[in-house]
């Protein structure tokens, strides 16, 4: 194994996928001869050519116009937003088309094309470029949302998308693209969607999380191990489609659970999270099921500001000491 920085895991992952398939071509802002802006595209433009790899005007509406256009015609684009706010101005085309055509076709028409977004606070990247969006994009049908917290997690899980018939929209938090990582060297390696991953084995509380929360939750748990409680951890690493069956699992076993995600609690993901678990695990609870998530307020630039509006190990740690 390689230990890489997730955005180098990303890279070896989409650099393999073109050269496996020559139906994938990659198209974005400054995707190309910059390289991306957090380098994941670095050094593809020389490698495979301005056919495969297109810079693109600003225009988001355009480029996943033109994405899910291409997919339908037969090629597997991947369309990189620069940012998951950006988003907002492609909505349309990604939840009335990709999410939809496919189900509004009888099956004759596939949109497998791949949509990266960088997500999440922690960058001082200030109110309109920090927003955690994956519940958002998790609510609609017809669209995979892929959350990875680490290097191998992102290169297998961004290889299983081009494999997919359905749009995915494959998100990745800003925080982590230099954290390190061993990711296996095998070129056929992939992760599957919907498979969470339990990261470390506990007794006491179940601790949920996805995306950068994850490392949030570990934290946690070390700091909770020093006051003798025993938390399991686990990764969800997809939102849709989501293995609530390993959630439930652990829940039952350890009767408390606590939801760790960087957006907004009101209207979250964590909310339906929490309402599985209460659904399907209801007689196993010794407690209600306690979200950790961002402050109510867009996220400030300042950066004493902006961590304390993002969920800390501390608020983990407290809102399992609440429970016990």
């Amino acid at each position: 194994m390689a230990e890489l920085r997730m955005r180098d895991a990303l890279r070896e992952a989409l650099r393999e996928e073109m050269i496996r398939d020559p139906r994938i071509f990659l198209m974005g802002e400054d995707i190309g001869a910059y390289g991306g802006s957090y380098a994941v595209t670095k050094g593809l433009l020389d490698e495979f050519g301005e056919d495969r790899v297109k810079d693109t005007p600003i225009a988001e509406s355009g480029i996943v116009g033109v994405g899910i256009g291409a997919a339908m015609a037969g090629l597997r684009p991947m369309v990189e937003l620069m940012t998951i706010n950006f988003s907002f101005l492609a909505l349309d085309q990604i939840v009335n088309s990709a999410a939809k055509l496919h189900y509004m076709s009888n099956g004759q028409i596939s949109v497998p094309l791949v949509i990266r977004m960088a997500s999440g606070g922690g960058s001082q990247l200030a109110a309109t470029h920090s927003h955690s969006l994956e519940g958002l994009y998790a609510h609609f049908p017809g669209l995979n949302v892929v959350c990875p917290s680490n290097s191998a997690d992102a290169k297998g899980l961004l290889k299983r998308a081009f494999r997919d018939e359905n749009t995915t929209i494959f998100i990745e938090h800003t925080a982590i693209y230099g954290v390190k990582g061993e990711v296996p060297d095998d070129p056929d390696f992939l992760v599957e969607f919907g498979k969470a991953n339990i990261l470390r084995a506990g007794t006491d509380v179940t601790i949920v999380g996805y995306s950068g929360s994850v490392h949030q939750a570990l934290r946690a748990a070390a700091l909770l191990e020093e006051d003798g409680i025993d938390a399991e951890v686990i990764d969800l690493r997809t939102l849709r489609p989501l293995d609530i069956d390993t959630v439930v699992a652990s829940v039952k076993k350890t009767n408390r659970a606590v939801i760790v995600e960087d957006d907004w609690k009101f209207g979250g993901f964590g909310g339906e999270l929490s309402a599985q678990i209460m659904e399907r695990a209801f007689d196993w609870l010794d407690a209600p099921v306690a979200r950790v998530s961002g402050k109510d307020v867009p996220m400030p630039y300042n950066r004493n500001l902006e961590f304390a509006a993002l969920p800390s190990e501390e608020d983990v740690a407290e809102a399992v000491h609440a429970m016990m």
